[in-house]
Parts: structure tokens; sequence; C-alpha cells
């Protein structure tokens, strides 16, 4: 769906506040904008709608050896899962994290004890009937880079591909992180100079050092530090430099982003419009494209469709031609849906947050060059995708493999309820 009133612009956020009736408390929600089509939608509806990054201290209430892990009571509605590999406060867990495997030899009823207290943070949203997941490898995100207080390591982000930036950040930050503290180099740091590196550096040790005097006072279970509110982790985590133009319906809302946007120098400062009074979810068809984004059936611009289909840890997503017939012949009709269907599964997967395995059927094509070059428009698809995301290749049956990582819930959860009459089968 493009739109008219994003001017055609690289990348467009838009912010609208909403009165919840109910609990008489404020609703924000952002949308992402790129070229015109809705990439991702976020909300914030207050303490309980945003759980990752929030740091508590808990008490083990089961340990459980064949599972190798723990339950946690960490003050929440239901208790929070620790596996093994997050249990151990260790360096080694950011390096196998970056390289993207890791060997666990410790086993659990090791390293953790019933009643044990923890200081523990959550990395994974609770979803469905499971638990927070949760780690002891306290972490502080920043603009540029992400704080660990308690081990000494220096890692980049493997979004940065090119290998001299790489070693360029990776110097930096060694000359500047404190002594015993370790830090991630974080995708929007390319380009930036030293010292505006220090200084995100140096605003995280400030805040870590009130969090530690902070955690003694704070009951157990009991919440020690808050992640930032939705529009502090807009500025923190999605305005980067192809972000053009801001709209937002408060004047309060875009002075908060004014002034933060002009501690990083960042030009889409001088480009926030405020609509007062004016629903903007509704002028940009957001709520149209979601509505959209929780059907099975997507439907292309060729005249072509997919089909999507998700479970817990699953999603299935076939091709078809539909109403498109081509001009010449069957084999480019058909690379030409693929091609189509690639560029918007890519964008299917953020919008709806689709995590976990992902099996894509795509139409049968016969040239071996065809199948790679749809894989390649696929894999490119996904490369400006924040959330990790890796193509596998075909299976032995034709059919593409990918994973992404599960980050919060999903579209549906969040926008749907299971069905009543049915006990779950269709969502209402």
């Amino acid at each position: 769906m493009k739109l008219e009133s994003s001017g055609g612009c690289k990348k467009e956020l838009v912010l609208q506040s909403e009165q919840l009736t109910k609990s008489k408390s404020q609703r924000i929600r952002a949308a992402v904008f790129e070229h015109g089509e809705l990439m991702d939608v976020f909300e914030d509806e207050g303490d309980s709608s945003h759980l990752v990054g929030n740091i508590y201290r808990g008490r083990v209430e089961n340990v459980l050896p064949g599972m190798q892990a723990a339950f946690v009571d960490v003050g929440l509605e239901k208790n929070a899962f620790l596996y093994v590999g997050d249990a151990i406060p260790s360096p080694s867990r950011f390096e196998d994290e970056e390289k993207g495997s890791s060997v666990i030899k410790e086993r659990i009823e090791n390293i953790v004890k019933p009643r044990q207290e923890l200081l523990l943070q959550i990395t994974k949203e609770p979803v469905g009937t499971k638990g927070a997941r949760i780690s002891v490898n306290l972490t502080l995100p920043g603009r540029y880079v992400v704080l660990l207080p308690q081990v000494s390591y220096v890692g980049v982000s493997r979004k940065i591909t090119d290998a001299q930036e790489r070693a360029r950040l990776k110097d930096l930050a060694e000359k500047v992180k404190p002594e015993g503290m370790g830090v991630i180099v974080r995708t929007l740091a390319v380009g930036i100079d030293g010292e505006d590196i220090a200084e995100d550096i140096g605003h995280l040790v400030t805040a870590w050092q009130a969090l530690e005097h902070k955690i003694p006072h704070v009951s157990v279970p009991g919440l020690v530090h808050k992640d930032v509110d939705l529009v502090s982790r807009l500025v923190r985590d999605w305005i980067d430099q192809d972000v053009e133009k801001i709209t937002v319906d408060q004047e309060e809302t875009a002075e908060i982003l004014r002034q933060a946007l002009r501690e990083i120098e960042h030009p889409a400062a001088k480009r926030i419009f405020v609509m007062p009074g004016e629903n903007l979810f509704v002028r940009y068809g957001v709520d149209d494209e979601i509505r959209k984004a929780l059907r099975s059936k997507v439907w292309l611009k060729s005249g072509g469709y997919l089909i999507i289909q998700q479970t817990e840890a699953l999603s299935v997503i076939d091709v078809n031609t539909g109403k498109y017939v081509g001009q010449r012949s069957l084999e480019e009709t058909v690379v030409h849906t693929n091609l189509e269907a690639a560029r918007e599964i890519a964008r299917q997967l953020r919008l709806r947050n689709l995590g976990g395995i992902i099996i894509i059927d795509f139409i049968d094509m016969e040239a071996k060059e065809n199948q790679q070059q749809v894989i390649e428009a696929l894999e490119a698809a996904c490369a400006i995708d924040k959330t990790k995301s890796q193509v596998l290749g075909l299976t032995q049956l034709g059919l593409v493999e990918m994973t992404r990582k599960k980050v919060g819930q999903t579209l549906a959860v969040r926008y749907t309820a299971p069905c009543p009459t049915c006990d779950g089968s269709g969502r209402v």
C-alpha cells in the first residue's frame, strides 16, 4: 500500500496518542514507513506492555535438571524461565551470541539453588502460556553501544559487515570502555566518532552506578530498573539516518523528540510535524494495514498472493500466481511472482513480528539460477530488518527454510484474542 501522505520519504515515523477509557491511561502507538509502505507497528500501554530490558531481583522457585532450566519469581503473573546458558555470568555468553553458536557444559543444579536470590534481566517477553525469559547477564542499551556492566568484553554488531569499520569501532570501544566492564557497539554507531561513543558509554555508566545503589533497597521479588518508554526507545533504537520525517499528534511529544534528536544532532529534529486532533493511524491507513496483516491471505500487486499460516514455533508461507498470468513464458511468470513474493514476505515477517522457523513454498522454478535469484532477493529484503534472521536455503523438498529471532509478541497476539466459541482454533 503506497501512501500519498508519506511523500515518498525513505523512512517516516508516525506517532499517535490514544486515551484508553477502561484504565484511563494513555496508549502511544508508533508506525514505521519505508518508501511509503508500513513496516513496523509498536504500542506502549504503560508498565506491563514492555518488559524486555527490565531488571528484577528474583527468587528461584524450581530447579529442573531434566530441562536444564529454573523458574524464577520476579513478581510477574507467571514465573520467568532461566535457561542454563543464561544463568552463567560470563563474557563467553556474548561471544557465543556473536558467533551464533554455544555449547553449554555446566548443569543448572550446580549453578542455582531453590530460594536463591538473583539479579536478572528480561530478554524475551512472555508469550502465550510461557513466562518471560531471563538472564543473569545484564545489559544497558544506549544509542551507539550496549554496556555490559558485569563482564569485560568488547564486541561489534554482526549487522556491521565492513571489516575496516568493524575494526575501527572495536578499537574505539576498547580505548574508552570502563575497566572491568564491557561494551557491544551497535549498528547505529557506523560512521560515529570516538567522542560520541565515549559520551554514550559515560551516560550508561552513570545509569548503572545509580542502579547499583538502588539494588539493596528493592525487596525480593521486585523491579530494580525499567526500560525507557516507547518515545525514548524509538530515539535510541529506531531513528537512524534514513528517517526523513516524523509526524505526531501532540506538541508535547514533538518537543520531547526535538530535544532528544537535537542532543544527537539528528537532522530529523527539524522535520517533526504536528497534526493536533488528527487520527494519524486512520489518515495513514495504519489500522487498515494491520487488519490486512491479521488475515492469512496477502495479495501481491501483480495479482499473485501469499497464504501465511502461523503456529507457536513455526510459520508456513505459500506463494501462488493467483490472477497474474504473465506475458511470455511460464518460467518468467513464476520468477516474477516469486521475486515480488520474496520482498513482500520480508515485509510481512516484520509487520506481523513472526519468529522461529519459517518455511516458504515458492512456486517451482526449473532453472537453478532463478532459484538462487529468488533466495538472494529474500536475503536482501531481510537484511534491513533489525531483528536477526537467516535464510538457510532450499530443503530436499524444494522449500525455502529460514529463521527469525523471536522478539516480543506477534501482531496477532497484540491485536486479537482466541475465539471463546471454538476454544482458540480461530481468533477474533
